[in-house]
């Protein structure tokens, strides 16, 4: 395995750069924040992750071992390849480990191809390495009474968050109307 990789870089037009290292040319995927500070002609060292698959060999370099064990733990999770690993690291480690343990959903949400099931199961699967699920919010607000209520309160002034905070301690029975008086009653 390819550990890592000291050498000049000689192209970068896009992600991958490539990387000379005694005359063979490498492709290194890097995360943005590497790729903004390279310049062509630069002395580079990364360390490298090599990615196998039945088609395809690709090397992923990172600046840092924090850096590469947070893009481990990224592929980890089912479902999250390592185009997405990469695409979530650009927001940063420590905002990474921020929006996790805060279980914020709509953080990971906001990096291109990955969903709300993902980002949760991104959340729920890397949690118990950072912190605990139980501040995590499940709740579906595709669903037509949930998504009215939050609505509601939104529009009557309550911010995201302590509208879903009412609708987890909504009792299941109930018409939309009464549903909605309840939640108001908590949060007035």
């Amino acid at each position: 395995m390819i550990a890592q990789l000291t050498g000049t870089v000689i192209r970068m037009h896009h992600n991958p750069l490539v990387l000379d290292v005694h005359g063979v040319g490498y492709a290194v995927h890097v995360p943005q924040g590497l790729l903004a500070t390279t310049t062509v002609g630069q002395q580079l060292t990364v360390l490298t992750y090599l990615h196998v698959r039945e088609d395809v060999l690709q090397l992923f370099g990172f600046s840092s071992e924090e850096e590469m064990s947070l893009f481990e733990l990224l592929l980890s999770v089912s479902g999250i390849g390592p185009k997405t690993a990469l695409a979530v690291l650009d927001r940063g480690e420590t905002a990474i480990k921020r929006a996790i343990i805060a279980s914020d959903v709509e953080f990971f949400m906001a990096v291109p191809r990955l969903g709300k099931k993902n980002a949760q199961k991104i959340i729920i699967e890397l949690k118990s390495k950072l912190g605990s699920t139980s501040d995590l919010d499940l709740t579906d607000e595709t669903s037509g009474d949930t998504k009215q209520i939050i609505d509601a309160l939104i529009t009557m002034g309550f911010d995201r968050k302590e509208a879903r905070e009412a609708v987890k301690k909504l009792p299941a029975e109930g018409t939309l109307e009464q549903k909605v008086k309840f939640a108001l009653k908590m949060l007035g």
